[in-house]
């Protein structure tokens, strides 16, 4: 009962501050927001909820999927407001990926945007001068991802602490270089991306429901919404198995992982593989959904935007991931007057998390094997 009648409560929020346009009407919905949080934890209910989540995972994320899918079909027309939601799945999914490198392994990654922008360059390629399914471009776009991230393997391995995030953002900047002179790849002026063709239905035609017309982005945003949940179904699944258990002893105490057995690079090298991979697929989908690619899309500032996603959302925990989504993404496109300080809010929001809240808005559970789980 508890989780059914959040499921709706945050649907209905959702629907209704995707669906608000004054800026007074986000600043009460936001109002609403910060006393409904407060309120919940001074009178148990944050915690009500956190516990029938923990004790129904399969539960909660069915109610998750749902709401999301009702959001979809509230907006049906809504090109925007569509667009918001493919975005905030997306970067999710990218975001898992972060997870995995930052908060389960100890791999630092600084490039995320980089990542993400080596899928959708090789989605633009692919879809233009191959004939190969694209479903299946989303595939290799991840895989290629993972394959050019495999060339920061060695430095990554032998540096540590700020030394490894340098490593990261050096490769972020070259990246960013190297597209902007290469002509072939468009050059500043970037590539053109085919829209996704599926069994010969080209999802930029829309299609019509009942005598409706209903936005391509629907389509667009049924895919994504299927992409971030099987990621995120695969991630939990690392975590709560044997391949998690060893990546989190590397990343707590390398030397005693070291110990017990455990091949530290081998562990370092499958998270950082893994999660260049996630964010390969999540750029390619991107890639697909805007149409279009260019080198400003994937700058050192975006990968900072996805950083402060991972840690908003509470290093390690992949379910903070989403409230940390909205806010970081949602919130500047309805809040006007922020739009020109957008990346000075998210400074300024990741120091204010840093100070006040360390573990993020919702920290990640200790692993235990007895008695309940508790925050770190």
């Amino acid at each position: 009962m508890v989780l059914a009648l959040a499921g709706i409560a945050l649907t209905v929020y959702m629907w209704l501050f995707l669906h608000a346009e004054s800026q007074l009407s986000v600043a009460i919905l936001l109002a609403v927001a910060i006393v409904a949080v407060i309120g919940g934890r001074k009178l148990g209910a944050n915690r009500s909820l956190e516990e029938a989540g923990a004790s129904r995972p399969g539960l909660a994320r069915l109610w998750a999927v749902g709401g999301t899918l009702a959001l979809i079909a509230a907006f049906y027309d809504a090109h925007f407001a569509l667009l918001m939601i493919c975005s905030v799945l997306l970067y999710t999914t990218a975001c898992l990926g972060l997870t995995l490198q930052f908060g389960f392994s100890g791999v630092a990654n600084f490039a995320g945007a980089a990542f993400f922008g080596i899928g959708s360059y090789a989605t633009a390629v692919m879809a233009m001068h191959t004939g190969i399914p694209h479903l299946l471009i989303i595939v290799i776009s991840g895989v290629i991802a993972a394959l050019v991230g495999s060339m920061l393997i060695t430095p990554v391995l032998r540096t540590r602490g700020h030394y490894a995030a340098l490593v990261t953002i050096a490769f972020g900047i070259l990246f960013k270089t190297f597209i902007e002179v290469n002509d072939v790849l468009g050059g500043p002026q970037g590539l053109q991306v085919p829209g996704m063709t599926i069994f010969g239905y080209a999802l930029n035609d829309g299609f019509t429901v009942a005598g409706v017309d209903v936005s391509f982005y629907v389509s667009y945003a049924l895919i994504s919404l299927g992409i971030c949940a099987g990621v995120f179904a695969t991630v939990k699944a690392l975590e709560r198995s044997w391949v998690g258990l060893s990546m989190d002893v590397v990343r707590t105490d390398e030397t005693a992982a070291a110990t017990f057995g455990l091949h530290i690079a081998r562990w370092k090298v499958v998270a950082f593989m893994l999660g260049n991979f996630f964010a390969g697929i999540a750029g390619s989908m991107y890639g697909m959904i805007t149409g279009f690619v260019a080198p400003n899309n994937f700058t050192f500032s975006d990968s900072l935007l996805m950083l402060s996603i991972v840690i908003l959302g509470g290093l390690g925990n992949a379910v903070g991931l989403i409230p940390a989504a909205i806010i970081v993404l949602v919130l500047p496109e309805k809040l006007q007057f922020i739009q020109e300080y957008r990346f000075l809010f998210y400074a300024a929001l990741v120091i204010a998390i840093l100070l006040f809240r360390p573990d993020g808005l919702l920290p990640r559970k200790t692993r235990l094997f007895f008695g309940r789980e508790t925050s770190r």
